[in-house]
């Protein structure tokens, strides 16, 4: 067995994206993003029309933002000095739902503020580049960090060891979300969660 392991998302974990994903798009598009809407995909509309835009729309917006405005990110407070001191008892590994394009771009973006960790990018639920992570590492105990729910119940079905913790960083977001009902706690602060991940790499696997 290795160190401890924390697998952290990035955006809305230790970066900020949402707000500056909307004030883009409305800048850019002439889409509004609803910040208080459940569902990302439904979040995003059209200003003059009221109307939902389409699915298949939504990962270009994504990808161009991650194309060419990530200046635009800041850091979560608090982030920097939650990964040193977890980083004092475990391993981490930044999990980012970014096409493979981008891995250059994100560790580049991370490196400014003085993140330098192991960054893998993934694409759809991370409950399988969890679980291959616990079977690189073999880690003695793990715990995922995202604020997405989807993440939190892919990562329960494929690597049901791992604790799960749900944290929503932006408070814009944060107070329309509910839980997530496959996290196995909700935090939305790292001066909290900090304690909390230390806690459940003293207590060994999800149980």
């Amino acid at each position: 067995m290795s160190r401890p392991l924390l697998i952290s998302d990035c955006d809305e974990v230790l970066l900020h994206m949402v707000v500056h994903f909307a004030e883009w798009i409305e800048e850019a598009h002439g889409y509004r993003f609803e910040l208080e809407s459940e569902s990302f995909r439904d979040a995003i509309r059209d200003t003059a029309t009221g109307e939902v835009v389409a699915p298949e729309k939504v990962w270009p917006l994504l990808d161009g933002f991650f194309d060419k405005q990530m200046h635009r990110q800041n850091l979560v407070p608090g982030a920097i000095e939650a990964l040193a001191a977890i980083g004092e008892h475990a391993d981490i590994v930044i999990l980012t739902n970014l096409g493979d394009q981008h891995e250059a771009a994100r560790i580049e973006q991370l490196a400014r503020f003085e993140i330098r960790h192991r960054v893998l990018c993934n694409r759809g639920g991370k409950g399988a580049p969890v679980a291959e992570l616990v079977a690189e590492l073999g880690p003695s105990v793990a715990v995922f960090v995202d604020d997405l729910a989807v993440h939190h119940q892919s990562v329960a079905e494929l690597a049901p060891q791992v604790w799960r913790l749900q944290m929503i960083a932006e408070p814009k977001v944060a107070r329309h979300m509910p839980a997530a009902p496959h996290a196995h706690a909700r935090i939305d602060h790292w001066g909290e969660a900090v304690d909390w991940i230390v806690a459940r790499f003293h207590e060994g696997p999800a149980h």
